[in-house]
């Protein structure tokens, strides 16, 4: 899971909603959040910003922003949780990644550039272009494993 976000840091990759003051996206941020949730019991601002090798200040401006926006709230001890709509953006971007790239790799795209392309696209793909790539991909697979072909 970590290895979506080392690719998706590289591009500095931008969401098409409401970006944060320090310039990253805040998409980028609640994924990255909800990647490390499924790995570590609690997040904190420390773990985001050593998974994303940003800077302390960056990532605690972009905490006070997603707080401040009703995306996650942090507790006295600085543990960090997605709030219902952060985990559902944070969900909806995680599919998204995971579906482009896996589409991509099954045309042939070498691993490491799906996902690196996967992270551009999973910003700016309209809902609808995303949900008709989703079912046509859906339906190649289920068509493969009929076949026996290898998708």
């Amino acid at each position: 899971m970590a290895y979506v976000v080392v690719y998706c840091r590289q591009l500095g990759a931008r969401g098409v909603w409401d970006l944060i003051k320090t310039g990253e996206s805040a998409e980028t941020y609640l994924e990255t959040i909800l990647i490390l949730s499924k790995a570590k019991s609690r997040v904190r601002s420390i773990d985001i910003a050593n998974e994303l090798e940003y800077s302390k200040p960056s990532v605690s401006v972009a905490m006070k922003n997603l707080r401040e926006g009703g995306h996650i709230t942090v507790d006295v001890d600085g543990h960090i949780a997605l709030t219902e709509s952060g985990r559902e953006i944070a969900e909806s971007m995680y599919e998204r990644h995971r579906v482009i790239s896996d589409f991509l790799i099954s045309l042939g795209v070498e691993e490491k550039a799906a996902i690196t392309d996967a992270c551009r696209i999973e910003h700016v793909i309209s809902e609808h272009s995303f949900t008709k790539l989703s079912e046509h991909f859906k339906q190649l697979k289920q068509s493969s494993a009929i076949t026996g072909n290898k998708l």
